[in-house]
């Protein structure tokens, strides 16, 4: 069975709008796993819509990358999330610390190319 790996937001803004030189690094890695995101992604793109950074509205892009690459929304209870999130002080971005509580529960990688997170949260991977 294929490995779970989430995905952080920019990750799947590149994915949906296929963007294959930001992605080049890590299109192995995607095709050979299963995605996943955290319910805090589709907040946060909605977020990124609205201020006018990304095009779309956070569920219709979710709902794209259900359809093209059986994307799974994570369905982990919000509280254990927001305890794990507790002890994640390295960051004060509130979509970043949930993003990676999420994986951090499910002990699953979290496919980011930020730094921040990168070098502070012992599952980030990139590539």
């Amino acid at each position: 069975m294929e490995a779970l790996i989430h995905l952080d937001t920019h990750v799947v803004v590149w994915l949906y709008a296929g963007d294959a030189e930001r992605l080049g690094p890590v299109r192995g890695r995607l095709a050979a796993s299963r995605l996943a995101v955290s319910p805090m992604v589709v907040l946060e793109l909605q977020y990124l819509h609205e201020i006018g950074r990304v095009t779309e509205a956070g569920e219709p892009v979710i709902s794209d990358l259900i359809h093209r690459y059986g994307l799974e929304l994570s369905e982990v209870p919000f509280s254990r999330v927001a305890h794990s999130a507790l002890g994640m002080n390295w960051t004060r971005d509130p979509f970043d610390r949930l993003i990676a509580a999420q994986a951090a529960v499910e002990n699953v990688p979290l496919l980011t190319r930020d730094a921040s997170i990168l070098q502070s949260f012992p599952l980030a991977v990139w590539p």
